[in-house]
């Protein structure tokens, strides 16, 4: 094609072809590093036949199968610099486990996954990604340069695709790079011939760093790690081998992911460019040691530990030398309040901040990654993440950072994620994990190689972990209600069901009985069927209740009664077969539950003005189970109760999780928080039947709590209290006390209790007993609201 705008699917006559005087498409291969290939990676090669250099600013290459499905979507890897008059210009894409030979050093680097046989790529001006799917669509799209589709593609140009790709055949334009916008007529099949814009091909040029082939076996070659590591978050060597790459082993580790550290003694003065890379050695365990001087040759490799994670760098199917041993390690960067910056991360239009130049002294997540894989060290650290089963806790660096009363780190904002986190997992499997609290410490020394993982983001990977300094944290125990004082609480007792364990009845219930000190009326979440995971159709929770209250009964608390809707079976989401609800206990001897009998899975419950007042039609009852929040999920439980002669409806919550939001320290930035939608809608749903209440009774006293997996400062609180026809409790504390469950080191609100405008006198009280602790009965902290009924105001 020539300059940027439509083309034509009319071919030419042979004669009549003329070279290009713009940019065009010289050569694709998508068999890289597949079976029989000799070389390692896809690539797409970009010509330039004119007189003037072409500038590639802000243009891309562009990607689509040959036979693209509705779910189809172009794919797309951004391009820089310019092509030289005359010269080539290297566009390395996805890599596989094959080959031997890797490209000649790359001009613009990608992943895409071509497929050897038969694809459509693009030189688009412009790094948004197309939406056509067929040739007379793309024809219409100004923004593509030129286009070529092989194999069997559906979008092409002229009479047909270029023919003959395969997993050891290219297409290519003549040297002339003649373009008449006829793929078939334009493009032959051969050998692959990627050149760069240096002139190089495989074996001419460094190829990725081969540190000059024919040198001594240990003679370090001529890329070292912050080579590889480069000024963004991927590597611009990702899917090239990499030769004698020197450095010292740091870390190795045993378990798990199996490889080890090495450190480049001799740094650059780049503060963007990481000194260290992980060598991961597959099956094989590492035969190396601290202290080891190494020359690594391997493949670079962007490895991601989810779809959503940033990647961490790695060489991987590494042949190993060992120089020498017992060496002196690299200094440590000390992480403190100083060194780590305030802001968080950075964010990027286009979603992923991947290819953005790394600021590690504007934003803490840049930092970290500038230290990838290198020794770090922290001093004196206060735990503010609990130990888990997995031998991981957090702590924070900047000790002054949104403190709780407790000991944690609040979050109390989206925009304040808090910096001074971080992960701690220990490489010693020799010794015991300790078990920490929340606000202990970590005391003395901590140091290692900084990782990442899906779980948490970044982590210190220690080869020396400080000594644990128990700081004493103890359980809390709320005051009884007074005589004349309602207790309403909620506690997520997490997949609770008759087949668990006597101890976890037990601590369970000593919560109820002890900590939460009886209440009257609880609401429970994760409340299971008779048989928990096992998918057969059971759905009641008869058993299960009954080894609950018979173990409350046993702890010292009274004979609850229950009650509860059953679902329909797996149609409320959580663990397949378990059938997760909510239900309400209540102690008879303190206040009545009023039946109105009928209620069941799939039929609301509705008010209803009668000559004695306000009511439910059916208690227990569920608010529109059939409307579209609810798919999948738990619908909220509705009951009407009696205390001292003042009625009482009781409203029991568990939203939908986060599961599939984008975490904090992923590569999307700002985080798509997808699980919101469905939270607000059903945040809605309440809304609208508390209204419908207040519609019947402006004096009536509702009490909306549960887990709503959101924060107080959430749309889904928001849409909640809409109107202020509900007040969240959670803000009537002081900030350093408002969470009740604790994430990746953040102590954060997931579980409310919410009241009516006639609720005028209460008390309220989060009762932490599970979410700082890393012996837990349960993940969440119960929380309790005692209400004198008498002096809440009629108006």
């Amino acid at each position: 094609m020539g300059a940027a705008g439509a083309f034509a699917f009319t071919a030419l006559p042979a004669a009549s072809a003329t070279p290009s005087a713009s940019a065009v498409i010289a050569e694709v291969y998508g068999g890289g590093g597949n079976s029989g290939a000799t070389l390692t990676r896809d690539f797409v090669e970009l010509g330039n036949a004119g007189s003037t250099a072409y500038d590639l600013s802000g243009y891309s290459v562009q990607y689509l199968p040959g036979t693209p499905s509705s779910g189809s979507t172009w794919q797309v890897t951004a391009l820089t610099g310019a092509i030289a008059p005359g010269a080539r210009y290297l566009v390395g894409e996805g890599t596989g486990s094959g080959g031997t030979t890797a490209l000649p050093t790359t001009d613009a680097t990608g992943s895409i996954a071509m497929s050897a046989t038969s694809g459509t790529i693009a030189l688009v001006s412009g790094t948004t990604a197309l939406t056509c799917k067929t040739a007379a669509d793309c024809a219409a799209d100004t923004r593509i340069v030129d286009l070529t589709g092989y194999g069997t593609a559906v979008v092409r140009e002229g009479s047909g695709p270029a023919t003959g790709a395969s997993n050891t055949a290219a297409v290519a334009r003549a040297d002339s790079l003649a373009d008449t916008d006829d793929n078939a007529a334009d493009f032959t099949s051969g050998t692959p011939s990627p050149v760069n814009s240096a002139g190089q091909t495989p074996g001419s040029g460094d190829g990725g760093g081969d540190g000059g082939d024919g040198g001594s076996p240990t003679d370090p070659g001529t890329v070292r790690v912050h080579d590889i590591q480069g000024t963004t978050r991927l590597s611009p060597y990702a899917g090239q081998t990499v030769t004698r790459v020197p450095g010292i082993v740091t870390g190795v580790r045993g378990s798990g992911s199996l490889g080890y550290w090495i450190q480049d003694p001799t740094p650059d003065t780049d503060p963007r460019t990481s000194e260290a890379v992980f060598v991961y050695t597959g099956s094989a365990k590492p035969t190396v040691a601290v202290g080891d001087s190494v020359l690594v040759t391997g493949k670079v490799s962007e490895y991601y530990p989810s779809s959503t994670s940033q990647s961490n760098t790695e060489i991987t199917g590494p042949t190993t030398t060992v120089l020498s041993s017992a060496n002196a390690l690299p200094d440590a960067v000390t992480l403190d309040a100083t060194s780590v910056p305030d802001a968080y991360i950075p964010t990027a239009s286009g979603g992923s901040i991947e290819s953005l130049a790394l600021q590690p002294a504007v934003y803490a997540q840049d930092f970290f990654e500038s230290l990838e894989g290198m020794r770090v060290t922290f001093a004196d650290a206060r735990v503010v993440g609990a130990s888990d089963a997995y031998g991981e806790l957090w702590v924070t660096v900047k000790p002054d950072e949104n403190a709780t009363a407790r000991g944690g780190t609040l979050y109390s904002s989206y925009d304040q994620p808090n910096t001074g986190r971080i992960e701690v997992m220990s490489l010693d499997t020799a010794s015991t994990f300790p078990a920490a609290n929340v606000g202990d410490e970590l005391s003395g020394t901590t140091t290692g190689p900084l990782d990442y993982s899906t779980y948490g983001g970044y982590n210190v990977q220690a080869t020396q972990l400080g000594t644990l300094v128990d700081k004493g944290l103890k359980q809390e125990v709320t005051r009884r209600q007074k005589k004349d004082e309602l207790a309403v609480a909620t506690y997520n007792v997490e997949n609770l069901d008759a087949l668990d364990t006597q101890e976890k009845f037990d601590r369970l219930a000593e919560g109820v009985a002890v900590n939460l000190n009886s209440p009257d009326i609880v609401a429970l979440e994760e409340i299971q069927d008779d048989n928990g995971a096992t998918n057969d159709g059971t759905v009641t929770a008869e058993g299960t209740l009954k080894r609950f209250t018979d173990a409350v009964r046993a702890a010292g608390g009274p004979v609850y009664k229950w009650r509860y809707i059953s679902p329909t079976n797996n149609q409320d989401g959580g663990e397949p077969g378990g059938n997760i609800r909510q239900v309400f206990l209540f102690n008879p001897k303190r206040v009545s539950f009023t039946d109105h009998k009928g209620g069941d899975a799939t039929t609301a419950t509705i008010v209803v003005k009668t000559r004695k007042g306000v009511e439910l039609t059916y208690s227990p009852g569920r608010i529109d189970p059939a409307n579209a929040a609810w798919e999948d999920s738990r619908k909220p439980l509705v009951g009407e109760f009696t205390f001292q002669g003042e009625q009482v409806f009781v409203i029991a919550n568990h939203f939908i999780s986060k599961g599939g939001d984008q975490p904090i320290h992923g590569r999307y930035q700002p985080p798509a928080r997808s699980s919101e939608t469905q939270r607000a809608a059903q945040a809605a749903e309440v809304n609208t039947f508390v209204k419908s209440l207040l519609a019947a009774d402006r004096n009536a006293k509702a009490v909306v709590l549960g887990d709503l997996n959101d924060y107080e400062f959430s749309q889904t609180v928001t849409t909640l209290t809409a109107d202020k026809v509900l007040k969240p409790l959670i803000t009537t504390l002081p900030a350093a006390e408002r969470y009740t469950y604790v994430y990746d080191g953040n102590s954060q609100t997931l579980d409310h209790i919410l009241t009516s405008p006639a609720v005028t006198s209460f008390n309220y009280d989060v009762v932490h007993i599970n979410a700082e602790f890393a012996d837990q009965a349960s993940d969440h902290d119960p929380q309790i609201v005692r209400i004198d009924v008498s002096k809440c105001r009629r108006h």
